[in-house]
């Protein structure tokens, strides 16, 4: 079954350009999306999505109220909907195994509609920018193939990545919108920042660095936040990285360093000097092989429980 704007099949084969001015209500959208200043999202209620990992939940949980992602440069952000169910994804893809990843994140929303007795399924994708090296471009067309690859009708609803989110200064192409936020009870998708991106960020980016594939990382049923078990080996070069100076990691570890937020240095370094203190997660991190779990306390704040009270 195909990738549908409007009840209309894409046409993932033609320029995105093509489908733009074909879907001027697409473009309309996208305007008011960036349109909208970026809302603060605070710790309460929230569950703050990495990149390589996803998460999905309905409106009946009784923890989790906004799932949300930032920092995608020409990473995008998709959220998939089933508008019965309520059920709602959110994942932050780089264009590591996008086709396996779509395929993953569907199956996700399925489970939780299976006693929906109507709705649809809505996709809507967020993030990318006109940079130099055309990977948001890349990546805007392997999710609109792997989308129109799926067994299920999927409606296209939202469209504010690559062309449609950029904005240009001096010559240079940035993003417009780094990151977004869903409200699961309401629908309501947003532009936000997240000053916490907890619980165990320097872990989770670890993952990702490390090579990790696409990661489901909260139980909706338990309302479970459950990180790992992870496992890696010794990361190459790690003292070479850790000695080199700003410019060298920017320049060499981001995928457009000119687009980068101003904290996306640090947040590497904090990583790096994550994985040389832990070279062997199975024996520093998760020497029992269990996730680290975490739930959210009486004041919506994410707390780790432990496991043998599971």
């Amino acid at each position: 079954m195909p990738l549908l704007v409007n009840g209309a099949r894409v046409d993932v084969a033609r320029p995105t350009g093509d489908m733009i001015r074909a879907h001027p209500h697409l473009e309309e959208k996208a305007k008011l999306l960036r349109s909208q200043p970026a809302q603060t999202v605070e710790p309460k209620g929230l569950l703050y999505v990495q990149q390589r990992e996803f998460a999905v939940t309905t409106p009946k949980d009784g923890s989790v109220s906004i799932l949300g992602s930032d920092d995608a440069t020409t990473c995008h952000i998709v959220v998939l909907r089933h508008t019965g169910s309520g059920a709602t994804c959110l994942t932050h893809c780089d264009g590591s195994d996008t086709e396996a990843e779509v395929s993953l994140i569907m199956s996700s929303v399925k489970s939780l509609s299976n006693t929906a007795g109507c709705g649809r399924l809505e996709v809507h994708l967020v993030g990318g920018f006109n940079d130099d090296r055309q990977l948001s471009q890349k990546l805007t067309n392997q999710l609109l193939r792997a989308f129109d690859l799926q067994p299920d009708d999927v409606h296209l609803v939202t469209f504010c990545v690559t062309e449609l989110n950029d904005r240009e200064e001096q010559d240079v192409h940035f993003p417009i919108i780094y990151g977004i936020a869903v409200n699961v009870k309401t629908s309501e998708i947003f532009p936000a920042t997240f000053p916490e991106k907890g619980p165990d960020e320097d872990l989770r980016s670890a993952h990702v660095l490390t090579g990790a594939p696409l990661t489901n990382i909260y139980d909706a049923k338990t309302e479970q936040l459950r990180i790992g078990p992870y496992f890696w080996g010794p990361f190459p070069h790690v003292d070479f990285w850790l000695e080199q100076d700003d410019a060298q990691i920017l320049q060499n570890l981001s995928t457009s360093p000119l687009a980068e937020p101003p904290h996306f240095v640090s947040h590497i370094r904090s990583t790096l000097t994550f994985l040389k203190a832990h070279p062997f997660p199975s024996r520093s991190l998760f020497p029992d092989r269990k996730p680290r779990i975490y739930k959210k306390n009486q004041e919506g704040l994410w707390e780790q429980v432990c496991s043998d009270k599971i």
